[in-house]
């Protein structure tokens, strides 16, 4: 990033008391600034995705609301198919039984349930704000 222009480094004077090391100290550039800018007004399906959504969430304060409306539409969407998918693989596991394998999948179809609900809750507070 700072090869690319988007942050400076500085090195500060080390407080011998507090470290044996010199302090460094990042500050976004204005190039920076705008490539940011840039980023959380875009969505796609990476956006939803388990390994992106909490990026893309950890940043929605400066986010713009239909971009942020729209993530989260996206999330929603995609934990309602793992949910789906969870409810057929625990119809058929009563077939063969594998009890830690049933009580694994019930544990992860209560956590997505419940992110299912938090969503819900986000998205209406966000709808209501327009």
């Amino acid at each position: 990033m700072v090869e690319a222009g988007l942050i400076t480094e500085t090195e500060e004077a080390k407080d011998a008391k507090l470290s044996k090391r010199k302090r460094i100290v990042y500050q976004i550039t204005d190039n920076g600034m705008e490539r940011f800018t840039d980023l959380i007004g875009k969505s796609d399906a990476k956006s939803w995705d388990d390994e992106f959504f909490e990026v893309h969430f950890a940043f929605f304060g400066p986010t713009p609301l239909a971009t942020r409306v729209r993530i989260l539409e996206g999330r929603w969407r995609r934990l309602n198919d793992k949910a789906e998918l969870l409810k057929h693989d625990l119809d058929r596991a009563s077939q063969t039984p594998n009890a830690y394998l049933s009580e694994y999948k019930k544990h992860k179809l209560e956590v997505i349930e419940r992110e299912i609900e938090w969503i819900e809750t986000m998205l209406t507070t966000e709808r209501d704000s327009k």
